[in-house]
């Protein structure tokens, strides 16, 4: 059984960063899409961008793009998410999310994925 677990989550300015992490367990292999997803508040949950575990992809929503970047580390079975230049709109929970065998016209669609954590808060404010 695939385990998720987000951390790095925490309040900044405008226009500064942060490095969110997921950690897995419970047999990711080389065909899982790990993929992050956010929700703010009163909004519906949306991709933001996600990798496969072999290292296919990666793939980003457009509002992120030239902004955030996703890696994993295979050593420490740990997907990050790199967030730069943050704006008050990218305020929100953010997901982790994994699913065995996602083909890449899918990974962008939340009813795909099987396995979620349990969210990490990202505040964007002055």
């Amino acid at each position: 059984q695939v385990q998720l677990t987000e951390s790095g989550g925490g309040s900044v300015q405008p226009g500064g960063s942060l490095r969110l992490s997921c950690a897995a367990s419970g047999g990711i292999g080389a065909s899982h899409v790990i993929g992050w997803f956010r929700q703010g508040r009163g909004k519906e949950r949306e991709f933001v961008a996600s990798i496969r575990w072999s290292g296919g992809g990666p793939w980003y929503a457009d509002s992120v793009k030239d902004r955030f970047t996703i890696s994993r580390d295979k050593a420490k079975t740990t997907v990050y998410l790199q967030m730069r230049s943050l704006k008050p709109e990218d305020t929100a929970v953010y997901y982790c999310a994994a699913e065995y065998g996602l083909i890449a016209g899918l990974v962008g669609r939340e009813s795909e994925y099987q396995h979620w954590g349990q969210g990490t808060l990202v505040t964007v404010s002055s």
